[in-house]
């Protein structure tokens, strides 16, 4: 849009540029005719060539200033307002020395150029130095002006740029993170089947031979599985972070813990939990966490001391999670990213469900998520 809008802008320019100069060229050949009593061929053809050089943007440097300059050294008042153009034109592109060396060569040479239209008789003295001088000063005032907005316009692009990369970058840590959990989740339990497989096989002697050859084949198919799966998820990994043994915090404590944290450190919270949290899929459970974990962040930062309610409800069919917060206190000792809440918003999302976060209402604020249960989980929790 703001594409469209610059090139609308530019094509209008340039509209006006042309009905500016064609009335510059017919201003003088009418001009001429009123001071000759007749049109002259010469300032006909003069003033076409000067007109044709300020239009063509190839021209416009150096053609077009030299040609103006010339033709007012010899023509005087009947081009005065082209070389006004020209002189605009020099210094709206930075080259205001150029433009008063021009101002200056037309005015002096013209003491020895056509003596009928000169630029130096009483009635035009006052002309002859103001629209020179206006032009220079309009023209140095709109570049500065337009580099400006110039300048201002590539600012907002690199930010607009920047906060895309930020948020890209914080999805991508988020995906690696779960990456990471899954792995340990899964690593884990693979490493359960093979151990028992290996315990019941190492008594294959007591078990029937097909029992004990299907034990061998079990054992051996987790043992490569658990391979496989940390070749392809483990170089996820960020090596720079948390430890891989930390990655399962999250399911190894509940966020009952996490509560029992936060107000050891002062914050108030109220947790209201319906049902339990074994029956939610460990995915669900790993982003109750984290969504409970950024929120009494932001709550900690932004509304010091005030009160927090979390609400969590494990389903099925849902994984539900509330945190809400009035207002309070920011803090100024702290510095985030920023970014956390795209992370969570893309965990949720990879989850099928969505994420929610804004006002609620006399300067409270509320993060909430919705998470549907996979297919094929009964009302108990096992799956069909």
């Amino acid at each position: 849009m703001a594409q469209v809008s610059s090139r609308e802008s530019r094509r209008w320019a340039a509209y006006g540029r042309g009905a500016l100069v064609a009335l510059c060229v017919l201003a003088a050949v009418l001009n001429d005719a009123a001071i000759q009593g007749r049109h002259q061929a010469p300032v006909m053809a003069t003033a076409l060539v000067c007109g044709v050089a300020l239009l063509v943007p190839r021209l416009r440097w150096p053609a077009a200033p030299l040609l103006v300059t010339v033709a007012t050294a010899w023509w005087g008042s009947l081009l005065l307002p082209m070389l006004a153009v020209a002189l605009y034109d020099l210094a709206v592109d930075r080259r205001a020395r150029v433009a008063v060396a021009c101002a200056v060569a037309a005015l002096s040479a013209n003491l020895l150029g056509y003596r009928a239209t000169s630029l130096w008789t009483g009635q035009s003295y006052a002309s002859t130095v103001f629209l020179p001088v206006l032009a220079v000063l309009v023209g140095l005032w709109l570049g500065s002006r337009r580099r400006l907005l110039t300048a201002l316009a590539a600012d907002v692009e690199h930010l607009r740029i920047e906060a895309q990369l930020r948020e890209e970058a914080a999805r991508i840590a988020e995906r690696s993170r779960i990456a990471s959990e899954m792995h340990d989740v899964l690593a884990h339990r693979l490493s359960l089947i093979a151990l028992h497989t290996g315990v019941l096989a190492t008594k294959s002697d007591t078990l029937p031979a097909p029992v004990a050859e299907r034990l061998g084949l079990l054992r051996t198919t987790s043992v490569e599985a658990l391979t496989d799966l940390r070749d392809v998820l483990g170089v996820l990994r960020d090596h720079d972070t948390t430890p891989a043994s930390a990655a399962l915090t999250p399911m190894m404590r509940e966020v009952g813990e996490l509560a029992d944290e936060a107000r050891a450190v002062g914050q108030r919270i109220e947790l209201t939990t319906d049902g339990l949290p074994e029956r939610a899929p460990t995915t669900h459970r790993l982003a109750v966490y984290r969504i409970v974990q950024e929120a009494l962040t932001n709550a900690r930062k932004h509304a010091d001391g005030a009160p927090v309610t979390v609400r969590i409800g494990y389903g099925p069919p849902t994984t539900l999670v509330e945190v809400t917060n009035p207002p309070g206190t920011p803090r100024t000792d702290t510095v985030g990213s920023g970014y956390g809440l795209v992370g969570l918003r893309e965990r949720v999302t990879a989850l099928g469900g969505y994420l929610n976060s804004g006002p609620a209402g006399a300067g409270a604020w509320r993060l909430a998520a919705r998470i549907p249960h996979p297919a094929g989980i009964e009302q108990n929790g096992t799956r069909t």
